[in-house]
């Protein structure tokens, strides 16, 4: 499970939205906690690299990654994963994502169909390199009845 409290969903949809019709990219960052949900804390917005269209594909520049992984370390965090957008499609992802993904990450997809339809889903690889979807909610605590 990934959580992804309001906060971190609308900085996604305001990056999904403000690159549309073009696919946004960043870095995810968090902690694992030792049941294996992973709390999302902050995000890193980083520019679509990708030559060409970028409509249909990202990329992510090494230098960014780079850039990423000295953001965890400064703030402590961990870098659970990558978010891109889907304009005007489905958040599943594509043969392309699932062959450039890498083991461990979490990948959350959002789909943009309009100003008002953004649809988060999040995914990780499995040990055959296919995806598997990660349940996602807002939420961390649980309410317990008196």
């Amino acid at each position: 499970m990934i959580i992804i409290e309001p906060k971190i969903q609308q900085l996604l949809t305001e990056d999904a939205l403000g690159t549309f019709p073009d696919e946004c990219c960043g870095f995810l960052f968090g902690r694992e906690e030792t049941d294996g949900t992973r709390l999302i804390i902050d995000i890193l917005t980083v520019d679509n690299s990708k030559e060409g269209d970028k409509r249909r594909r990202f990329e992510i520049s090494p230098l960014d990654y780079m850039t990423a992984e000295q953001h965890a370390l400064d703030h402590d965090w961990t870098l659970l994963g990558i978010y891109h957008s889907h304009p005007k499609h489905p958040a599943i992802p594509s043969e392309h994502d699932r062959i450039a993904a890498q083991p461990f990450f979490s990948y959350v997809i959002i789909s943009v169909m309009s100003n008002d339809d953004v649809t988060f889903r999040s995914w990780l690889l499995n040990d055959e390199q296919q995806f598997e979807e990660e349940k996602i909610t807002d939420n961390h605590f649980t309410l317990k009845k008196v």
